[in-house]
């Protein structure tokens, strides 16, 4: 029999080998979890490399591009127009906790300022303004004939889905958030999907294991009803059509193709997978530069980035339950493309949308361009209200850049 000293020992081993196991993964849930606290959520968002795990650098390009500097003759407006009020532009931007804001009309760099410490070189995170550059590396692959057609069901290239809440769900309604997918995407509720899901890859769980836990709820393509994991399945097809990591297509497709100034990076999960759906980190200009890139319609000092058909189907609402407003068969008033947003009233503008305010916002008919960071701790009790503000923010703004 052993002796006491010996079973409290072997208890002691069994309990540091438990806690060098687990206790970095339970840190990190732990992480997640205060994330978006009041007094850590702006140091946070610009340095997610030191809470949560960093795929490889993408790095910036031999040939970085400059815009031509016009700061001196443009100023923002003092007021905007918001639910038939006027608005104080200055204490809007910082109620919402801006970190960044970046104003373009074509190639010419209208505004640019920095908060919170923030400067031109900080990568912040993205959260979803990243499934809009994951769209543009889907529409390249297209193009390629890498993806036969976006018609296609996802279970065509990702054989281990049959059987779940995916199968058969065609590539187009991933794009267009209407794979009819279960989902409770609500940030406020500690027990939604999307919190579960950050709780659940922080503690190790690969995102493609999670994917597979989902339910389909309604029939695809009827229905827009925003999931986060129909991007992260949209890098997996990337990814094996490819063969290469979403780091690797994005650094070939874009990063070096556009003169992106700065390295950047993507959150991974425990199996290296890119946290596509929402975990870039890049700089402001970086995100400019994107947006520019799609006022453009794809194209780049003659080079066709992007193909142009893509850019456009990707603002175009070309289902019934795509169209913004008041819309029975969506969950949004905003209207939706392939991964990028339509506001509405008018619909020639769209914008790519982060949570806690992350916006690349684009006016072809002005040709301005609004990239803006932010760490607003109050996103998550005043969401539409704080979307629709910065909508109305950014029309004033183009509005007032317009005519030079």
């Amino acid at each position: 029999m052993m002796s006491l000293k010996t079973i409290l020992i072997l208890i002691g081993i069994a309990v540091v080998s438990l806690a060098l196991i687990y206790g970095p993964k339970a840190v990190r849930v732990n992480k997640m979890i205060h994330l978006y606290d009041k007094d850590k959520i702006a140091f946070n968002f610009v340095n997610m490399d030191k809470i949560f795990r960093a795929g490889p650098t993408i790095k910036a390009s031999a040939t970085p591009h400059s815009f031509q500097n016009m700061t001196n003759e443009f100023s923002l407006p003092s007021t905007f127009k918001h639910l038939g009020e006027d608005e104080n532009l200055e204490d809007a931007l910082e109620y919402y906790e801006t970190d960044g804001l970046i104003v373009l009309k074509n190639n010419n760099l209208l505004y640019e300022n920095y908060w919170h410490n923030n400067t031109q070189t900080s990568k912040h995170i993205s959260w979803s303004v990243a499934k809009s550059f994951l769209s543009a590396l889907i529409g390249i692959a297209v193009d390629q004939g890498l993806i036969d057609s976006i018609d296609d069901p996802v279970t065509k290239y990702l054989d281990d889905f049959k059987g779940s809440g995916y199968e058969g769900v065609p590539i187009k309604d991933l794009l267009q958030m209407s794979s009819g997918i279960k989902f409770n995407e609500d940030y406020a509720d500690y027990n939604s999907d999307i919190n579960r899901f950050g709780r659940t890859i922080s503690f190790g769980t690969p995102m493609r294991d999670f994917a597979k836990s989902l339910k389909n709820e309604k029939e695809p393509g009827t229905y827009h009803h925003y999931v986060s994991i129909d991007t992260q399945m949209l890098a997996m097809v990337l990814q094996e059509v490819t063969g290469k990591s979403v780091t690797e297509s994005l650094q070939e497709h874009i990063w070096n193709k556009i003169g992106m100034q700065d390295d950047a990076y993507y959150m991974v999960d425990d199996s290296g997978m890119e946290v596509a759906l929402g975990g870039l980190n890049a700089t402001l200009r970086d995100y400019a530069k994107f947006g520019l890139l799609y006022l453009n319609r794809g194209e780049w000092n003659g080079d066709q980035v992007v193909p142009a058909e893509w850019v456009d189907a990707s603002h175009a609402t070309d289902e019934d339950h795509l169209v913004p407003g008041d819309n029975p068969n969506s969950s949004s008033v905003w209207g939706y493309g392939y991964q990028w947003w339509v506001p509405g009233f008018p619909s020639t503008e769209y914008t790519a949308s982060g949570v806690y305010n992350q916006y690349i916002f684009i006016d072809p008919e002005n040709r301005i361009v609004i990239a803006k960071t932010s760490s607003n701790h109050r996103f998550t009790s005043e969401k539409e209200e704080s979307k629709a503000a910065h909508v109305s923010m950014f029309r004033a703004i183009a509005s007032a850049a317009a005519d030079l």
